[in-house]
């Protein structure tokens, strides 16, 4: 496709015809949008890539209590039963 420079809006059957090398001027940071007939309706954008996640990245920024993972007081699972979050459905008891 030896389209001028200046051009960054292409037809659907252009962009169809033509889809490997808008991908590449994209990444290149050329701005492409895709119309139907005269109308723009998309713009074809890089994906925004994330950093890998670390392990242990988090380590030593926070701290679990010791009693998180303890049973709920009576006081708590009656908060919870009674809540209306869920209120179409009745606690299993």
């Amino acid at each position: 496709m030896n389209a001028p420079p200046d051009k960054t809006t292409f037809t659907v059957h252009e962009a169809k015809t033509h889809l490997s090398r808008l991908i590449a001027a994209a990444l290149e940071g050329k701005e492409i949008v895709i119309a139907r007939g005269k109308e723009p309706v998309v713009k074809l954008v890089p994906v925004e890539k994330k950093p890998p996640r670390v392990p242990g990245a988090w380590k030593g920024r926070f701290t679990v209590p010791d009693d998180a993972f303890a049973p709920l007081t009576e006081e708590e699972l009656a908060l919870w039963e009674d809540s209306e979050i869920f209120p179409d459905e009745s606690p299993a008891r």
